[in-house]
């Protein structure tokens, strides 16, 4: 009666392991934290509203997609619940080139940015999208390589 209970009480323990974060969450949010510097740029580039407004339509779709394929990839229980999925810090490549935490860029891309921070915030993601989807496969590659060729297209015909 004992050894159905122990191993009850053992498959309910919390698995500790910490995980090394997905790939693609380190782009989610650069496109979130791009999304959220082209909001806070037309505070200071009001003429620039339309170009903004739709760079930050794109990325947060792109951040959207990202987190979608990152959810696939954890996996979704019966119920519709999500596992729990501890990992370790993200972070993401900073204005020279060295990595930066995530929360440090989530916080920076809200204070108001001119145009050209913008522009060179969106050259960094493009780079860092189209380098990571040389390392993915299949559906990945894709989506990497879509988003690179979007950052592309907004800092140098967007903000032009």
């Amino acid at each position: 009666m004992g050894l159905p209970v122990v191993a009850t009480l053992a498959a309910c323990t919390e698995d500790d392991t910490v995980h090394a974060p997905d790939p693609l969450a380190a782009q989610e949010v650069l496109a979130r934290a791009d999304a959220a510097a082209a909001t806070a740029a037309i505070a200071l580039a009001p003429q620039s509203n339309a170009a903004l407004s739709t760079i930050a339509t794109e990325r947060t779709a792109h951040a959207d997609a990202l987190r979608t394929e990152i959810d696939r990839v954890i996996g979704v229980y019966g119920d519709g619940t999500t596992p729990v999925h501890r990992t370790g810090a993200v972070t993401v490549p900073g204005p020279g080139g060295s990595p930066v935490s995530a929360s440090e860029v989530e916080t920076a891309s809200a204070q108001p940015a001119t145009l050209a921070q913008v522009r060179d915030q969106l050259v960094r993601s493009q780079q860092s999208a189209a380098a990571l989807a040389r390392t993915e496969t299949g559906y990945r590659a894709g989506l990497l390589a879509s988003i690179s060729a979007a950052c592309a297209t907004q800092a140098g015909v967007l903000l032009t």
